[in-house]
């Protein structure tokens, strides 16, 4: 028998961010982590169904707005956070777009990697002093479509293919990972760096790419696509097992990854390049005007 939510420590006493926690994936994580204990806020564009999510969980769950397509937000929900706790045991990473049309963010980056990378790495970098326990990524096994392109990472150039954007973004976050822990062994600190992808999981998130291929992934998600539950799986693996492994990326066992119960997963050779994450990590930094301070 595989990892389940029933596997999950008892979490009471420890404060815990979600992002993307008004559905999906996001939902569910916010769901078991709640279950087992921990006091999560719900961070969320949509307010109104991070609420509705909230209202099954009790006074474990507070709903604060995060829309990390706006760099003001992002920088709002910090100092919102910062003054209302002293300390956040873990950060999940988690909320994403997937394949959309070109569309600019309200900073200027196209809305892919805008939201699902330099979104979440400004929220990381303005919380990471009081993170104490560890930040969790939510990649996908999409990452492998992709590649960096430091001089065009906007597409302002490029013709603009929705997937291979996606690609590019999922790539960024386990560079992110990989290269936050690094930094992180480098100053000494104990908080962990986790990745996680949730495999083939039939969420809202398929059916928002506005596309013709959107409408296959729509006619196929119901019949191989895990449940959301069991895609949070890896995440949650990740955000509270004590043996999760900083560095790491976790994802479902079975079926080329794409369902099954949480294990150590293997990314690709180009989410380890090193050279590449320093140069996105400090890219990142200048877009994002977000210095980290290593704990």
């Amino acid at each position: 028998m595989g990892w389940t939510t029933n596997d999950i420590p008892d979490l009471s006493g420890r404060t815990m961010i979600v992002t993307g926690a008004n559905s999906g994936l996001g939902a569910e994580t916010a769901r078991a982590l709640a279950r087992a204990g921990a006091e999560v806020v719900l961070a969320c564009r949509d307010v109104a169904k991070g609420e509705a999510v909230a209202a099954g969980l009790g006074d474990r769950a507070r709903v604060r707005r995060l829309d990390l397509a706006d760099l003001a937000s992002v920088r709002a929900f910090a100092e919102a956070v910062r003054a209302e706790y002293e300390r956040i045991d873990v950060l999940v990473d988690n909320a994403g777009v997937m394949a959309v049309p070109l569309r600019r963010t309200a900073d200027g980056f196209e809305m892919q990697i805008g939201t699902n990378h330099f979104g979440h790495f400004a929220l990381t970098g303005l919380l990471l002093d009081r993170i104490t326990d560890r930040v969790v990524t939510v990649s996908s096994a999409m990452h492998r479509i992709g590649s960096i392109d430091l001089d065009d990472i906007d597409w302002e150039r490029r013709r603009y293919e929705r997937w291979l954007a996606y690609g590019q973004s999922k790539l960024a976050n386990l560079l992110f990972a990989y290269e936050l822990q690094r930094r992180l062994t480098a100053a000494g600190s104990n908080v962990r760096s986790i990745a996680a992808h949730p495999g083939y999981s039939s969420t809202n998130l398929q059916y928002r790419s506005e596309s013709w291929h959107g409408k296959i992934v729509e006619l196929v998600t119901p019949i191989i696509g895990q449940s959301p539950q069991q895609g949070a799986l890896p995440s949650l693996y990740a955000a509270t097992a004590p043996d999760a492994e900083p560095g790491g990326c976790y994802g479902p066992d079975a079926f080329f990854e794409m369902r099954g119960h949480p294990k150590r997963v293997q990314s690709s050779s180009r989410s380890r390049d090193e050279i590449l994450a320093r140069k996105l990590w400090e890219l990142s930094e200048r877009l994002c005007s977000v210095e980290y301070s290593m704990p």
